[in-house]
């Protein structure tokens, strides 16, 4: 929607920057206002080439004051008053027009719309438009808008830029958009009728990018072209493929460690309550789900009451989320799984049993639609390393996963309820026999895992549907980890995790998702007929008995 105000604002600033003598300018950016005038007038006038070639002696003046009017024209709104040809922008105002200036972006008044004339595009205008956008901006004063209209230029690969891009590349202080410049110069070169020596040095200035859009011009060339120049195409096609692979590969590490971070999350509370007990909790992932939920319930109290914390609400829905699934993980230890120890069948199904009833519950209460959880603004938005992309919500789960990791170990090692933990563990009778508390370490530990399962929760709300079904997503997987990295071995819950994140993620591409799986869980099985205590054993007297 069209903004007077911001195309008014936008223009002062631009005039404010020439005159301080800071701004970067062309030979044609001085040309006077009613020439400028004209050649918007003029859109109105002739066919569809007559108007390209109006685009063209626009995009020509350099001026950025016509980027108002071009942008309109391309989303319609540029009409002409029949009465004397006046270019407008417009913007419909019920059965008529608000009228605005097409450089100063002014109000001018109203029309009806039988008044005013609409000036006809087609695709290939609008790709005109586009470039001619690309160009008049490369001689903004906006660093920022320079290197978008340079990134717009490249995509382009309009030969016709070529000499606006040369003036732009001498006025550019700014070596990142310098360089952005130079690979839109041989972009355009090599959709010319430069030279071949010229458009072998174009190549070699693509190959250097690197990137898919490289290998798209690349390609296109080696395609369209023969001799030498295909032969340096092909060449450099085959460079930027092995680039890109080696970028894949990173990327695909980089799934695979954020994978790994959930399936650490979802697991490590699994590995306390099957480490300490030998109990089989299929309602593990309902904890998860609790989790998810109370991040849905903080979320929507503080939107409706406080939206402005709505950036803290997953600070204030962690501690809660620990506190409601812990204490349902304790009653869950307190009035059934206690009474079915020594008895696994029993455990499981009593286990699975609950799992579904916490499912009814909350489609009862929360409905069967996946519930929507927003990213705070931290954790919004994605950065490029290369070729690399880095979600920040991914990250932020990372180094959540990490911290969550770190404290519980610190809380088993340092702690005396860690020791006890530790104790019944390794040898629950000696530790019985010591005076340790056995069932009160089965409460507080079931409760411990619950909690973290439903601080996970919370984390894999911000990358998942939250819906009644999110934890059976992840119980299946949560057992491979605890099985592959060594039952109630924290460390080994960590390595397994990340390393089945890996592999998933490089075997998805070749073998699907649900192949993929059934691929991990076949070497799962395999390696626990080698090693049937997992990666990293536990040792203890109980243990080895």
């Amino acid at each position: 929607m069209f903004n007077p105000r911001s195309f008014l604002a936008a223009f002062l600033l631009a005039i404010a920057a020439l005159t301080a003598g800071g701004g970067v300018s062309g030979p044609a950016m001085a040309q006077d206002k009613a020439e400028l005038r004209a050649l918007i007038n003029d859109l109105a006038k002739g066919r569809y080439d007559d108007t390209e070639r109006q685009i063209a002696a626009i995009a020509a003046t350099g001026d950025e004051a016509a980027v108002p009017a071009l942008q309109a024209l391309g989303s319609n709104d540029l009409r002409a008053r029949k009465s004397d040809g006046v270019v407008f922008i417009v913007k419909k105002d019920g059965r008529d027009y608000l009228l605005f200036d097409a450089i100063t972006g002014e109000a001018a008044g109203e029309a009806g719309r039988r008044e005013m004339a609409r000036i006809k595009i087609n695709n290939r205008l609008r790709r005109a438009i586009k470039a001619a956008l690309g160009t008049l901006t490369l001689m903004s004063a906006n660093p920022e808008r320079r290197m978008r209209a340079a990134e717009q230029v490249f995509k382009a690969r309009d030969p016709d830029a070529i000499e606006t891009i040369d003036e732009a590349l001498a006025a550019e202080q700014d070596e990142a958009i310098a360089l952005l410049l130079t690979q839109a110069r041989a972009a355009a070169l090599l959709n010319s009728d430069a030279s071949e020596a010229d458009k072998i040095a174009a190549v070699a200035v693509i190959a250097a990018r690197g990137d898919q859009d490289a290998r798209g011009i690349l390609a296109a060339t080696a395609d369209s072209s023969e001799g030498d120049l295909k032969a340096a195409a092909d060449r450099a096609l085959g460079k930027v493929d092995q680039v890109l692979a080696m970028w894949g590969a990173a990327q695909n590490v980089w799934y695979g460690l954020s994978l790994g971070s959930v399936l650490l999350l979802a697991a490590i509370g699994l590995a306390i309550t099957f480490g300490v007990m030998g109990v089989i909790n299929m309602a593990h992932g309902e904890m998860v789900m609790i989790g998810a939920y109370t991040t849905f319930v903080v979320q929507e109290i503080i939107r409706t009451s406080a939206p402005w914390l709505f950036d803290a609400s997953l600070a204030i829905a962690l501690p809660l989320a620990f506190l409601i699934a812990g204490a349902v993980g304790v009653a869950l230890e307190r009035f059934v799984i206690r009474f079915l120890y020594g008895r696994p069948l029993e455990t499981l199904l009593a286990t699975w049993g609950i799992s579904l009833i916490l499912q009814q519950a909350v489609r009862s209460i929360f409905g069967a639609n996946n519930r929507e959880v927003g990213n705070p603004g931290w954790m919004s938005g994605l950065t490029e390393i290369g070729g690399l992309t880095i979600t920040y919500n991914r990250l932020w789960i990372i180094v959540f996963s990490l911290v969550v990791f770190a404290v519980l170990i610190g809380v088993l090692k340092k702690t005396r309820f860690g020791l006890y933990t530790r104790a019944v563990t390794q040898n629950r009778r000696m530790a019985s026999s010591m005076g340790i508390r056995t069932p009160w370490v089965d409460a507080m530990t079931f409760g411990l895992g619950s909690g973290i399962a439903g601080i996970a929760g919370v984390a894999l709300s911000q990358i998942d549907n939250v819906s009644p079904n999110l934890g059976q997503s992840y119980i299946i997987d949560s057992f491979m980890v605890v099985v592959f990295g060594g039952v109630g071995n924290l460390w080994g819950t960590l390595v397994g995790a990340m390393t089945l994140g890996v592999v998933n993620k490089f075997l998805e591409p070749y073998a699907g998702a649900v192949l993929g799986k059934i691929l991990v869980l076949v070497f799962i099985i395999l390696f626990i007929q080698k090693r049937p205590r997992g990666l990293f054993a536990l040792k203890g007297r109980a243990v080895e008995a």
